[in-house]
């Protein structure tokens, strides 16, 4: 009876076994591309696309600049691509998958990601500036008719010698050309601010320095992505809307009226165990096309 019983368990233990490496086989994903060659080490064949939502102003300009738009400028970026909210998302979704591929802020760039090159060309503030690195878009504030005297004093700030230091200080380009030195005007209130995550840290330093200036000066800045505060300043909700992408005519149609405070790059990030250094922006098309899906196919 026992040779019976330890016979009956090895063969259960066997059909375990048995189950479980056919389980894994069929999970395991190929390295080999479409063209019979091989993923960078340590990759597998499916690519995680990460993108931001819709309305997001860094995804606006990104879908633009790399080409995942149809005939009417429509976004097209692949559906199947996992949604985040925010740059701080895009980039901890990144971190923790060897997979996956998004875009940020170069101003937001840290080291729990890796910024690949572009066609050859680092993501720097010298190779923006001299044209070769092609992914960046204007930082914008968006205002509609008279705004408050405080608001307008703001404004001014952002746009002064003092202004445009703290945006240069944190890794953006300042405007060329730009304002004078600013002189604190005693005024008190609130301003509040609403739009692009990618804008916001850069404004939350330059609203701590305004109000190191200015004692009684409230600032208010609302995270709510370029979209939602060009609508929020179009309905007189906050004084001043911030964008990460230019102005669309419907909206310059509703009255409002643009100011480019800083130009920024978009990097295109992968995760830091991901071997890959350089990226052609046809690769990045397809890719969030939805039509290279394999680390092996990426140029």
């Amino acid at each position: 009876m026992k040779k019976v019983f330890a016979l009956m368990l090895a063969a259960v233990m066997m059909m375990a076994v048995l189950t479980s490496c056919g389980g894994d086989n069929a999970s395991d994903t190929t390295t080999t591309g479409a063209n019979g060659t091989e993923a960078p080490a340590g990759l597998t064949s499916d690519i995680s696309v990460i993108a931001r939502e819709e309305g997001s102003g860094t995804r606006g300009a990104f879908v633009e600049l790399m080409g995942v738009v149809d005939e009417e400028e429509n976004d097209i970026t692949v559906a199947s691509a996992e949604i985040t909210n925010s740059t701080s998302v895009m980039m901890s979704t990144v971190a923790g998958n060897v997979n996956a591929i998004g875009y940020i802020s170069l101003g937001s760039l840290n080291d729990t990601v890796k910024a690949v090159k572009v066609d050859g060309v680092a993501a720097t503030v010298e190779d923006i500036n001299n044209g070769s690195y092609k992914v960046s878009r204007p930082f914008v504030i968006a205002t509609k008719g008279e705004v408050s005297e405080l608001a307008q004093d703001f404004i001014d700030f952002i746009m002064s010698n003092d202004g445009q230091q703290i945006i240069e200080d944190e890794g953006y380009i300042k405007v060329e050309g730009s304002g004078e030195d600013y002189t604190a005007s005693g005024l008190t209130g609130t301003v509040s601010l609403a739009g692009s995550t990618s804008v916001s840290p850069v404004m939350e330093k330059i609203g701590d320095a305004y109000k190191a200036l200015n004692d009684g000066v409230t600032i208010e800045i609302q995270q709510t992505g370029s979209g939602a505060g060009i609508t929020s300043t179009i309905e007189g909700a906050c004084d001043i809307g911030m964008s990460s992408r230019a102005l669309k005519e419907e909206e310059i149609a509703e009255g409002l009226e643009a100011t480019t405070i800083a130009t920024d790059g978009i990097a295109v990030i992968v995760n830091n165990d991901n071997p890959i250094e350089d990226i052609s922006s046809e690769s990045i098309k397809e890719i969030y096309l939805g039509n290279v899906t394999n680390w092996a196919d990426v140029k």
